[in-house]
């Protein structure tokens, strides 16, 4: 129990061990290899036994202060629900992974088993004696330990579902997806922020390992080459954003990985629409189809007939209106979850949301093979002579432009989801002054609701609207060229000019740039500049239990 290391190396040999053993049935049956894989496997379980213990006590105990306000004081038997959920958590957690494959890319294949050992093996070896010297290190290990463990079983319930036979079993499909909320929202737990750092980034790290390895040598390079140039304008947008004032280094370390993670639920469900899979209900299939075939239908099904220009721009307006959604809304949800916290004013929720979507469009950038990686792979690494200035317009375009777009709108919906947060002193604010919030007061009456429940849902709704509206507004400006008929470069082409006019010679695009780049900045500059925003309102209080030498023992 004292030793983390112990446990984190066991359960890697028990998420391996299925592989071990197909390997070992396929070689010579001899009776000493026999009793060595099932000796192995023995030691796996026991030593996976006691990593998850080590985990979940962590868990269990963090929690326990999360719905009871207290901390158990008692050092006795653990409650029966407590127990139960331990159990099933396991259970859950080990099936997807054994039905995985039980591996990251870098140990799998042959020799796969070894590497994990020797990797593993240092990795728990440096964690004991660090752990013998610094006792703060424990929970550092904790979170490295549920981190680790989090990503495999994530990463098992995906091959689930995009390569095996889960898909068409609803109860696998029910399993599957709560215990996939569940894991998620565990990756954005009660802990501090130095502890979400180390659980985020451990996923972050062993997910992009796992992506990664596979790949060959000149695309790894090209990959790895995207990733640092695209570290460039986020530390400059980061370095811009932080002159407000002064955040910790883990508070802003947490907010960029959360909104790199923030990209996930858009990304998996467009990785489902791709792959075609079919989840199997109890009663009913679904089969996840792209919003812009749904806002197609919709809008052909649904509405008066119209030209098919009119309904090819009403359904692609819809459709990035959805994709907005789907974005801030994920946004909003790990900026809630994380900053709650560490906040203590409104300036604090807005220059955290900030953050939040500077690693959105940093994660953007990577991964979409559009991006980063086809301009370095179309201007840079294939042609003869690098195309220098292509290069950098493409690069400075997106950097500057579509990173001010999830700026502007991620950082309008941190304003009221701030006013949200601190609804109750705000509230309380206005009444001290003899004014009301006429909306909430009107509401709260007809709902006989308190006005500060009614307050905080009114901002939330409004942020996520005006964020949504902000974000797929931009995208459907930049498309509209490529989907009218005359395909408009300029305001001239737009509006029929004649030859020579000036109009010709401003860009289309050039009118949304500078909206959002000048007008972005105006609005996020008076948004800080309020009073309201800028005064201090108390900052959250809390604890981790397994920090603590009672919970560590």
């Amino acid at each position: 129990m004292k030793n983390i290391h112990i446990g984190f190396l066991g359960v890697m040999m028990l998420a391996l061990a299925p592989d071990a053993v197909c390997a070992q049935e396929v070689g010579a049956a001899s009776a000493s290899t026999h009793w060595g894989v099932f000796l192995f496997g023995v030691m796996s379980i026991a030593l996976a036994g006691l990593f998850l213990t080590k985990v979940w006590l962590g868990v269990i105990s963090v929690h326990w202060i999360e719905f009871h306000g207290q901390e158990r004081k008692t050092q006795g038997d653990p409650p029966f629900s407590a127990v139960l959920f331990t159990v099933l958590s396991t259970l859950a957690i080990i099936a997807f992974v054994a039905h995985g494959g039980g591996a990251i890319a870098p140990f799998t294949g042959e020799g796969g088993m070894l590497r994990a050992l020797i990797f593993f093996g240092i990795a728990g070896l440096a964690i004991g004696i660090a752990e013998w010297r610094w006792r703060p290190v424990r929970e550092y290990a904790f979170a490295f330990g549920l981190g680790s463990l989090l990503t495999f079983a994530i990463l098992g319930f995906s091959r689930t579902v995009f390569a095996g036979q889960a898909g068409k079993d609803p109860f696998a499909v029910a399993l599957g997806i709560v215990c996939v909320c569940a894991l998620w929202r565990m990756l954005f737990g009660p802990w501090t922020a130095h502890i979400k750092v180390t659980v985020l980034g451990t996923f972050i790290g062993l997910m992009t390992l796992h992506m990664l390895w596979p790949e060959e040598p000149q695309q790894l390079k090209a990959h790895l080459l995207a990733i640092l140039i695209a570290l460039i304008p986020a530390g400059i947008w980061c370095a811009l954003f932080l002159q407000e004032h002064k955040q910790k280094k883990s508070t802003v370390l947490l907010m960029f990985f959360a909104g790199m993670l923030s990209t996930v639920p858009i990304l998996f469900y467009d990785a489902v629409v791709r792959s075609g899979a079919k989840l199997q209900f109890f009663l009913f299939t679904i089969t996840p189809e792209s919003f812009s075939l749904s806002s197609s239908v919709f809008v052909t099904g649904s509405l008066s007939p119209m030209p098919d220009i009119r309904t090819t721009l009403l359904s692609t307006l819809i459709t990035f209106m959805i994709v907005g959604l789907m974005e801030e809304a994920s946004k909003m949800w790990v900026v809630s979850r994380s900053a709650r916290v560490v906040v203590s004013s409104i300036d604090d929720v807005l220059q955290l949301s900030v953050i939040v979507a500077i690693g959105f469009a940093f994660a953007e950038n990577i991964l979409n093979p559009t991006y980063f990686l086809a301009f370095l792979q179309q201007y840079l690494l294939t042609p003869s002579s690098p195309a220098w200035g292509d290069f950098l317009g493409n690069v400075v375009g997106r950097s500057i432009l579509t990173s001010m777009v999830h700026i502007l709108s991620t950082g309008v919906l941190g304003y009221f989801l701030g006013l949200a947060i601190f609804a109750g002193p705000v509230v309380s604010d206005v009444e001290r002054d003899g004014r009301e919030y006429l909306v909430a007061f009107a509401l709260s009456r007809v709902l006989r609701l308190s006005e500060k429940a009614v307050f905080r849902g009114q901002m939330l709704v409004t942020g996520l609207v005006l964020a949504t509206v902000l974000h797929g507004l931009f995208n459907f400006t930049v498309t509209l060229p490529d989907l009218l008929p005359s395909h408009p470069r300029t305001l001239g082409d737009l509006l029929s000019a004649s030859e020579g006019s000036f109009l010709h010679s401003i860009s289309f695009l050039l009118i949304p740039s500078l909206f959002y780049l000048v007008g972005g900045f105006w609005v996020l500059t008076s948004l800080f500049a309020r009073r309201e925003s800028a005064k201090e309102r108390g900052l959250p209080v809390m604890n981790d239990a397994f920090v603590r030498e009672e919970a560590m023992a």
